[in-house]
């Protein structure tokens, strides 16, 4: 019996590791819960991951202005089989080979941004292996040979990448930086999504107690006579709303709790404590001065930027394809012989010298056609381009106005909940010495509510508007710095 007893414990145990333990209260300022949001969740790690992105592109294309030094070898390739032979009369026959080849090039590539061109130096040996029929050797060398491949006319797109590609990164860490100020809203409004909820709950708790309380003095006061039947039913009537009203704010702190802790990845056994944020960063705001600092540190500056060069670029592209002439050059020196040493003497030159062209005669206007969409195209940029930045200087317009009145509203929402609360406490004394009636009672604590929830509200909107500009010009006003961090140790972590 003992045995069978301790199997299902140890049984219980394993399903059901986590009951008996209790949660661990953990009290967090909102900075410390914005700190763990742009490291911990899920949004930061999305920005991160976008960042390495392009961070590996740009490294890409840097590394196409840079010489590539490539080796390439066929170690061995071996053919015995018939093939087709035709002789100086016309006439084919087949004839048999059997024989071994080998070869090896050793070259250096760099591409030339200016034309947009490539020039190579290429090193290349041959070995071949007669091993029927009186097997012979052959070698055949090209010691060294300079080639270059130069485009005539067309689009130069090592150009083009130059001027687009370090605008795109930097969009890129714009983008990330944003995105870090974005995490830090998000944290924003989930802190005071509990908070809210936790300050609901305990008004609800303290209401509760406060109708318990007053509800056994009215039942005192009624068997006395000094209170009618009517007061008394709406005291038991407040008790059991206050009860309701418990327990959907219970309800409601559990399930912004849970979306709080999933954000910041902790564990369910951790409950979160907010605390009401009352070091503010009290800054005055000016529109003129964020705009400037927006427009230079902000993505969306970087990104009309690039917008307006890609378009240019493919009015480029679609002009250069209306003819392509090609210039290719070899200059070098090869030699053959029976053995390795021979092939590198009696050195002969080796010179190709090959332009190509390809010009339409008749293509019914498709090229001309392909010019035309993409200069359409590169002007509705150009309007989008112009609309957009309106757009965004009004929003960032209402957005400053909206933080230097939401200022003045928190300072007002303030006071007002420090008046309210002192007005109920000396409501409640006053109830209970029967100065004042129930409907007194209730008004002030309605007020004292709502003046409550007033507050936390317009805290939460101040902290909103401040990381919304915060986000846009990417400058943090309290310590009047830029927002900036060290990407290539976040990229190396």
């Amino acid at each position: 019996m003992r045995k069978q007893f301790f199997q299902f414990f140890i049984v219980f145990a394993c399903v059901f590791p986590a009951l008996g333990q209790e949660a661990h209260k953990l009290s967090l300022s909102l900075t410390e819960v914005m700190a763990r949001a742009r490291v911990n969740s899920v949004d930061a790690e999305v920005a991160l991951n976008q960042l390495k992105s392009a961070y590996w592109a740009y490294r890409s294309y840097r590394a196409e202005l840079l010489p590539e030094v490539a080796l390439r070898a066929t170690l061995p390739s071996y053919h015995k089989q018939y093939s087709p032979y035709m002789d100086s009369s016309g006439s084919y026959s087949f004839v048999h080979n059997n024989y071994l080849q080998l070869n090896g090039e050793l070259s250096v590539t760099q591409n030339i941004w200016l034309t947009g061109g490539q020039v190579s130096v290429n090193s290349s040996l041959d070995f071949y292996r007669q091993l029927s029929d009186g097997p012979f050797n052959r070698y055949m060398s090209i010691p060294v040979a300079v080639t270059l491949n130069q485009p005539i006319f067309g689009v130069n797109n090592l150009k083009w990448n130059r001027k687009i590609e370090p605008v795109r990164y930097e969009e890129a860490k714009a983008q990330f930086l944003s995105a870090s100020e974005d995490v830090a809203t998000t944290a924003i409004q989930y802190y005071f999504q509990l908070l809210m909820a936790k300050e609901n709950y305990q008004i609800a708790v303290q209401n509760l107690e406060n109708s318990e309380r007053l509800y056994e003095v009215a039942k005192e006061k009624r068997e006395m006579g000094r209170i009618s039947q009517n007061d008394l039913l709406q005291m038991e009537l407040n008790l059991l709303n206050a009860r309701t009203d418990m327990t959907d704010c219970e309800s409601s702190l559990k399930s912004n709790m849970f979306q709080l802790r999933s954000f910041l990845d902790y564990d369910e056994n951790v409950d979160i404590e907010p605390e009401i944020p009352l070091d503010v960063p009290e800054v005055e705001i000016g529109f003129d001065d964020a705009l400037v600092k927006a427009l230079d540190n902000n993505r969306f500056a970087k990104q009309m930027v690039r917008r307006q060069l890609e378009a240019d670029y493919n009015v480029a592209k679609a002009k250069g394809a209306q003819r392509e002439i090609n210039l290719f050059a070899q200059v070098g020196y090869t030699g053959t012989d029976h053995t390795l040493k021979g092939g590198y003497n009696n050195l002969k030159s080796n010179q190709v010298v090959e332009i190509g062209f390809e010009i339409p005669l008749v293509d019914w206007g498709r090229r001309k056609g392909q010019v035309k969409v993409a200069e359409s195209n590169r002007k509705l940029v150009e309007s989008q381009v112009r609309q957009e930045t309106q757009n965004f200087r009004q929003y960032l317009f209402i957005l400053v106005e909206r933080y230097g009145n939401q200022l003045r509203q928190l300072q007002t929402a303030r006071r007002a909940d420090e008046i309210a609360q002192k007005r109920y406490a000396t409501n409640v004394e006053t109830f209970l010495i029967g100065k004042i009636s129930t409907l007194d009672l209730n008004d002030s604590r309605v007020k004292k509510d709502e003046a409550r929830r007033e507050y936390v509200n317009e805290l939460y909107s101040f902290w909103l508007y401040y990381y919304q500009i915060r986000s846009l010009t990417l400058w943090d006003y309290k310590n009047n710095t830029g927002i900036d961090s060290d990407i290539e140790s976040i990229l190396n972590s």
